[in-house]
């Protein structure tokens, strides 16, 4: 099976209370990595957690743009991190091609101090740099295009398709620069409520699973009704049966 890993913004409220014992929660459902928000924020309970947990975080979230870069790249070579992924650039910067090179220009220059610290840089969309249209195209794809080689790409194919995106046809445009995808399913609402575990909404899963099958995947609730818990063991059980 493909690498999987769940993004710990899904259990921020338990985890910013005690990060160790949501660590250990998720080694015993069966998680071998992890994705982390707020890098360098939460550099010293992962540097300890993740070792002690047996944990390695491949990916991580931590937002770069008029961000300090050198400490955020410093805790990511601290944790282990290999990928530092933007998540979050907002919507009024993805209206015309001015604004998304200027984003991608930004992402560029920090991919190059990046190489000091062993680190790439990637980017993680959410719906609205798909429903933004630059001519014919998806806002998302005129930015990736003007990323440097080097950059990579984190699909959160839950947005893309609350985008009006295919999520799955969007993976095989993008190709190789696709690093990693969120699994997310649900139905849809930009606000993230109704999100359920994977293969049980809207998102068309086992088809963008299929279409990206190098990529890491990383498990992902913005918003779940339910224990928390139950829903990744959930995911994670779906990605199991479906890539066995």
């Amino acid at each position: 099976m493909t690498d999987v890993s769940v993004q710990l913004y899904s259990v921020r409220d338990e985890f910013a209370e005690n990060p160790g014992a949501v660590l250990r929660r998720l080694v015993e459902i069966g998680f071998t990595h992890v994705e982390p928000y707020g890098l360098a924020e939460n550099a010293h309970a992962l540097r300890t957690g993740l070792r002690d947990n047996g944990l390695t975080a491949p990916t991580a979230h931590a937002r770069l743009i008029d961000a300090d870069q050198h400490a955020v790249f410093a805790a990511a070579a601290d944790c282990g991190v290999r990928v530092v992924i933007d998540p979050f650039v907002p919507a009024e910067k993805w209206q015309t091609e001015a604004d998304v090179v200027a984003t991608a220009e930004a992402l560029n220059a920090a991919a190059a101090i990046a190489p000091e610290y062993g680190v790439t840089v990637g980017y993680h969309n959410h719906w609205w740099e798909l429903q933004s249209r630059i001519g014919d195209r998806t806002a998302f794809e005129v930015f990736a295009d003007r990323l440097d080689p080097e950059l990579v790409l984190e699909v959160d194919t839950y947005w893309a398709t609350a985008g009006g995106e295919d999520a799955a046809a969007l993976l095989r445009r993008l190709g190789d620069r696709v690093h990693a995808v969120h699994v997310k399913d649900g139905g849809l609402a930009v606000d993230a409520s109704g999100q359920v575990p994977a293969g049980q909404g809207s998102v068309p899963v086992a088809d963008v699973l299929a279409a990206a099958p190098k990529a890491l995947r990383v498990i992902e609730f913005d918003r779940y009704d339910g224990d928390i818990f139950d829903g990744v063991a959930a995911s994670l059980a779906y990605l199991k049966e479906h890539e066995a």
